[in-house]
């Protein structure tokens, strides 16, 4: 079977890896077994894709990131410079836990930022964004704009990546795409 992905000459990939179409792996990167990855994907330089990660379609990983086991991204994600998941709470070199691994699920088009660190279990919604540096301690909601450590919610974004202003009744527009959005009881949709 022909390959349809291309992986750097100093990058391993370990069998048992679902490779989509189209997608990039680089310089010394480890794309671990029982992985999938989706098509059009960009993983960056020195990355590790631990076992059994699911990454959706065009998630774009940038250098020196960790990706372990338990996480599952949706399409469209940025996961920026040497930012890491992790998947235990408590963990001790002596005890094993991999049976007590917690699951992380990233929403579609999220982007989390340089450094961040997102502690396991806790999910980020769809086109949230995660300032630079955040440690994420707790479930972050769709189109919320968190910052710092332990990060804290300041706002809300577009799906362009805009911080969107709600006037009195609730409402936003994007400044780039013109889309609108709706803020209720602390719940942000986009309206067609």
């Amino acid at each position: 079977m022909e390959k349809t992905y291309f992986a750097h000459s100093s990058a391993f990939v370990d069998e048992g890896c679902i490779i989509g179409k189209g997608t990039k792996i680089w310089h010394f990167s480890h794309i671990m077994p029982n992985c999938t990855l989706g098509e059009n994907c960009n993983i960056g330089q020195n990355v590790v894709i631990s076992p059994e990660v699911e990454l959706g379609k065009n998630v774009k990983v940038q250098n020196n990131v960790s990706i372990y086991t338990g996480v599952i991204c949706g399409d469209d994600v940025f996961l920026g410079p040497s930012m890491v998941f992790t998947n235990v709470i408590n963990p001790r070199s002596a005890v094993n836990r991999k049976a007590e691994y917690a699951k992380t699920h990233v929403g579609r088009g999220a982007s989390i930022g340089a450094n961040a660190t997102i502690v396991c279990g806790h999910d980020i919604g769809e086109f949230a964004f995660i300032g630079a540096g955040a440690v994420v301690t707790k479930t972050v909601p769709a189109f919320a704009l968190v910052v710092g450590n332990p990060s804290k919610q300041i706002g809300w974004m577009s799906e362009f990546g805009h911080r969107l202003e709600f006037n009195t009744t609730g409402n936003a527009t994007c400044k780039e795409s013109g889309q609108n959005y709706k803020l209720e009881n602390n719940i942000v949709k986009r309206i067609s």
